[in-house]
């Protein structure tokens, strides 16, 4: 089959990965930077050029969108979409994905637990917000944001409420999460693939941060899910509805919470902890989709 990678990041371990299981497997296969590419509407006649030339006669797509470009990334995604060539990431699951209030919402929803959550941005009534979450301390986030970055710790009411002014004077909007002491500092990260878990690791942050995430100097080990913790990945999968992505949990005093559906996890950390093929299976499941017909996306928000 045609394949192409969407990835403005040719040489990333993640990309690297899926070309080489796609050449690996027979399969004809080219990264495209979509920050480069640009299309043209016209009636019934949807078409995407790189470097100059017509992108044509391709089977599937495997986006690697950046969150910074989600917006046009997303855009060519849909452009492909209207070519009916199958996406491992449909271009409104990827958008859902990256708006974290829009997220959250949808698995409040689908009735997947999370931490508790409050949204705000022309507020002034701090002290009411972080009653809501529990108290000091609180997870300050701004609304978009990856890789840990806009997250801030604020462990007292007096801190929360100089951050939460700071964005109330710049307009910002904002998220304030309740503070799950048990889990502070880890977190877990499921790979899930058509439905299922394909492998698993839990991040530990270093030097006392409270964030896990491994581009924030955190540490991974391989970790067996409970079967609570792999339904609850699969749930949150479908609810977001994306067949290839990363769930973020962490373990809790009343189970699994879920902090982040990512449909560009990277695969470095998860493979070369647990040896698992996962680029291998992602390319499997992309195939055999493609066959099968295009799934259109059902999610509706």
């Amino acid at each position: 089959m045609n394949i192409v990678i969407l990835s403005n990041g040719s040489g990333n371990y993640s990309t690297k990965r899926i070309r080489n299981a796609a050449k690996e497997r027979g399969h004809n296969v080219r990264v495209i930077s979509y920050a480069k590419c640009y299309v043209t509407l016209e009636k019934n006649n949807p078409v995407i050029y790189y470097n100059g030339e017509e992108v044509k006669d391709v089977d599937i797509i495997i986006p690697r969108i950046a969150s910074s470009l989600t917006k046009y990334g997303s855009s060519i995604v849909r452009q492909f979409e209207m070519q009916n060539v199958f996406t491992t990431a449909s271009s409104i699951a990827i958008v859902r994905s990256r708006d974290k209030l829009r997220s959250m919402q949808i698995l409040s929803k689908a009735s997947i637990d999370i931490p508790k959550t409050v949204f705000a941005r022309e507020t002034d009534d701090f002290d009411g917000v972080i009653e809501q979450v529990g108290g000091a301390p609180v997870i300050i986030k701004v609304a978009r944001g990856t890789h840990g970055n806009g997250v801030v710790l604020a462990e007292t009411r007096k801190a929360a409420k100089a951050v939460m002014q700071a964005f109330y004077v710049e307009g910002v909007s904002f998220l304030v999460q309740e503070y799950i002491e048990e889990s502070a500092g880890t977190d877990i990260r499921a790979l899930v693939i058509n439905g299922k878990v394909v492998a698993s690791i839990m991040r530990q942050s270093l030097d006392d941060d409270f964030r896990a995430n491994t581009h924030q100097g955190g540490v991974g080990k391989s970790v067996k899910l409970s079967d609570e913790e792999k339904k609850t990945a699969q749930k949150a999968a479908k609810a977001i509805g994306l067949t290839v992505c990363g769930v973020d949990m962490m373990r809790s005093n009343r189970g699994p919470l879920v902090l982040e559906v990512n449909s560009s996890a990277s695969l470095k950390t998860p493979e070369l902890i647990t040896g698992f093929d996962v680029a291998g299976q992602i390319i499997d499941y992309a195939v055999q989709a493609a066959k099968a017909g295009r799934r259109k996306d059902k999610i509706g928000a």
